[in-house]
């Protein structure tokens, strides 16, 4: 009497696989709904990022107007945003402002966020309140933010000087004084740490609570255990918020354009003239697309470095 042995499913797709090629059946059509379903995101990668990007790299090497057609020149942008200090006069100025912004405001809006994270994690009670009242900065509108820290700002009635007055401090006039301003702009920046304040409380929240406790058990206090305990497990989160605040920084320009609307260009002696704020002045402005293209894929560049240099040198590990 014969008995049939029935295949298991995986060895009958295996036969039919290299019967076909190698290929399992139905694949054409597994294949054709996969390219359907990320196909709004592809396009929209390629018309709104791809297309733009290397269109922006074409005219960063022409003289463009936004009116006539662009001209090719080479690399005589690069050249003239260097070297030609007549024509760009304010170009390494804007350098210098974005990189002491970038020094200014990264350190604190991760050591507020990190303050704020350590605070939260402690209470029990009204904890969803205050990460909603701490986040509400991140998402308010930047024209907004800008409005009303312009206000905060003013020397006769603004609410930081009235602050310090109330401590004996006098009154600064923060945005007219080329030495305040870039200060001025990183507390904002540190104001504005919500994003930064929810990924540190989720570090916090995984560190394991056996861990905390046999920390107590050892006779570890509070300052041992932050520098020996907290601070190495939430590395990673450090990491990703360094790379993330230094691109962010390095790219600011909503806040400073609101605050200096009124201005021609980045406020007194151009103290707050930011890289980006600058290409908009180029593009927009000055009629001249074709060298803040150039500005563009410059700030590209370093991004990209800077970016390099920190995963080659900063530790990302708990260990």
């Amino acid at each position: 009497m014969a008995i049939s042995v029935l295949s298991p499913p995986a060895e009958v797709a295996d036969r039919a696989a290299a019967a076909s090629g190698g290929r399992r059946p139905g694949w054409r059509r597994d294949a054709a709904i996969g390219y359907a379903l990320i196909a709004p995101a592809l396009g929209y990668f390629v018309v709104f990022l791809l297309y733009p990007a290397l269109a922006a790299l074409y005219y960063s090497f022409t003289k463009w107007n936004l009116r006539t057609p662009a001209t090719w020149v080479g690399l005589a942008n690069y050249h003239d945003l260097f070297l030609d200090r007549a024509r760009y006069p304010y170009f390494w100025q804007s350098v210098r402002v974005t990189a002491l912004y970038t020094v200014l405001a990264v350190p604190l809006t991760m050591v507020v966020a990190l303050a704020q994270a350590l605070l939260l994690n402690c209470i029990r009670r009204g904890t969803h309140v205050f990460r909603l009242l701490l986040f509400l900065p991140v998402v308010s509108a930047e024209a907004a933010v800008g409005v009303v820290w312009r206000w905060l700002y003013d020397p006769g009635y603004g609410l930081l000087n009235a602050l310090l007055g109330l401590v004996g401090i006098p009154g600064q006039n923060w945005l007219n004084n080329p030495r305040l301003v870039v200060p001025a702009l990183a507390l904002i920046s540190g104001w504005q740490c919500g994003v930064s304040m929810i990924i540190y409380l989720a570090g916090l929240k995984s560190i394991p609570a056996g861990l905390r406790e046999a920390a107590v058990i050892d006779g570890a206090g509070a300052l041992q255990r932050f520098r020996h305990l907290t601070v190495p497990m939430l590395r990673p989160a450090t990491f990703y918020l360094l790379v993330t605040n230094v691109i962010a920084a390095l790219q600011v320009f909503g806040v400073v354009y609101v605050i200096f609307s009124g201005a021609v260009s980045g406020g007194p002696q151009q103290a707050g003239l930011t890289y980006v704020l600058h290409l908009y002045l180029f593009a927009f402005r000055y009629d001249a697309m074709g060298a803040a293209c150039a500005m563009s894929f410059i700030l590209f560049t370093v991004i990209l470095l800077v970016t390099a240099l920190q995963f080659r040198l900063v530790r990302q590990d708990t260990d």
